[in-house]
């Protein structure tokens, strides 16, 4: 391998001789860890690669990446063979596809013999089983023959697992492997050489002491957000993302202003002679960065709508969840996102719609309520209006969008329907359950939501 420099200090051959110091605050948090290494991963977007996250810490840096590519989503499944008493300290580890890794030497040091090694090996293969279960499910993974494939984690400390996870990959048929992490140990780094066709990294300090050193927020990912990672990933067909990515239209990073200093971030999509003004309202447990509401954004980009994504909760604010259900505070945080862009020249004469989902619906119909004059439109989708305030009150012409096969939050839906007095619709995508994750859903929902849009929402 050939070694690359970059200015920023990224390194793609352990070779590199440019090595940063330690920073505390090197990342936020694996979002934006993510996002810093996607924009060194940008030359292998024309390989069409496809993006595998390590579990569970990697898969949320490898959605960024993913998005960023627009690449398909996978996980590598592997499971860290861990010492008795101390299951922290990897003295290797197994992955798909039979791959087991032993560090032999370090194996005999803690005084394990042959037997103590087979019988840790067994509970890690089941603990990879019951992993894939929990993972995959009935998905079946995506195709690796003869493809490019990044493989991510959040940081490299002692590289046991990615180097079983390479391996796995090259089993399943990967043409190259490229190994990216946010933050490497220079010697893991250059032990794992041999293992990747080309390693990126963007810190590669000499004393890495601890990945989570490098991040100012490095909470533990759950089971339940990387398999919301996985499904708003498969939900948001990137495949067919990546024949139109050079057709999108620009965006940028905004800074939303609040009360006291506070700052929303978000992503301002401005089309052509723009018909609209689109503002997310995003739901439970999801960000801007929901591939699901980035698919539908794309769709109206297309049929010549702007569109704001934005967070709707500042990070600590997401610390207590009941944040995620207050409402009123969400309902206030739209209304401010609507007063920031009428303060912005190329957005102040466009008509403003929200597009809310699950929570993001009521927190739309609330601010609907209660500035009605500015709105043009609302579009839910598997949104819980019902938990709106006043719902009697909202003036703007609401399109419900439910999943057939959602069954409790279309009753909800149909309930909540029948106390609106504005022009209103409640449109079923048949088979779809509560994610939209069958095929063609998403796009169902993306059709139903611009014709509401070229109805009620257009210039006057």
């Amino acid at each position: 391998m050939s070694a690359t420099s970059h200015p920023t200090g990224a390194v793609t051959t352990p070779d590199d001789p440019l090595l940063l110091a330690p920073s505390e605050d090197a990342f936020a948090d694996r979002a934006d860890a993510g996002r810093k290494l996607a924009s060194l991963l940008e030359r292998f977007r024309d390989e069409r690669p496809v993006v595998v996250g390590m579990p569970r810490g990697g898969v949320p840096v490898a959605a960024e990446v993913a998005r960023s590519l627009h690449a398909p989503l996978d996980v590598a499944l592997v499971r860290k063979i861990g010492a008795p008493g101390n299951r922290e300290f990897a003295i290797g580890a197994v992955a798909e596809g039979g791959v087991h890794l032993i560090d032999n030497e370090t194996a005999r040091a803690i005084g394990l013999s042959e037997r103590d090694v087979q019988a840790l090996i067994a509970r890690a293969d089941d603990e990879l089983t019951a992993q894939t279960a929990r993972y995959r499910g009935a998905r079946e993974p995506i195709s690796l023959t003869g493809r490019t494939v990044i493989l991510v984690d959040d940081g490299l400390a002692t590289g046991r697992s990615a180097r079983a996870a390479m391996r796995s990959l090259r089993r399943r048929g990967a043409a190259r492997v490229i190994l990216a992490v946010p933050v490497g140990a220079p010697e893991s780094i250059s032990a794992l050489q041999a293992e990747a066709d080309e390693i990126v990294c963007v810190e590669m300090p000499e004393d890495l002491w601890a990945v989570g050193f490098w991040y100012q927020d490095f909470r533990p990912t759950s089971d339940e957000q990387v398999l919301a990672l996985l499904s708003d990933a498969q939900a948001g067909d990137p495949q067919a993302g990546d024949a139109q990515a050079g057709d999108d239209p620009p965006s940028r990073e905004v800074a939303i202003p609040l009360a006291g200093g506070v700052l929303l971030g978000g992503e301002l999509t401005l089309t052509p002679e723009a018909k609209g003004m689109v503002v997310f309202a995003h739901g439970s447990g999801s960000s801007r960065l929901s591939p699901r509401n980035r698919q539908v954004a794309r769709a109206l980009n297309g049929a010549g709508y702007a569109t704001l994504l934005f967070d709707l909760l500042t990070q600590r604010e997401e610390l207590d969840r009941a944040n995620v259900f207050d409402i009123p505070l969400l309902g206030q945080r739209l209304l401010a996102a609507g007063k920031w862009l009428d303060e912005q020249e190329e957005c102040a004469a466009l008509p403003l719609a929200y597009f809310g989902a699950s929570t993001g619906a009521a927190a739309a119909l609330t601010a609907a309520a209660e500035h009605p004059e500015r709105l043009c439109a609302v579009i839910s989708r598997g949104g819980r209006p019902d938990l709106a305030r006043d719902l009697g009150a909202v003036r703007a012409p609401t399109l419900l969008i439910v999943g057939g096969a959602d069954t409790q939050v279309l009753d909800l839906n149909h309930a909540a329907w029948q106390r609106l007095s504005c022009p209103s619709e409640l449109a079923v995508v048949p088979g779809a359950t509560h994610l939209f994750e069958e095929p063609g859903a998403l796009e169902h929902v993306a059709r139903l939501a611009i014709a509401w849009l070229e109805r009620y929402c257009h210039s006057s």
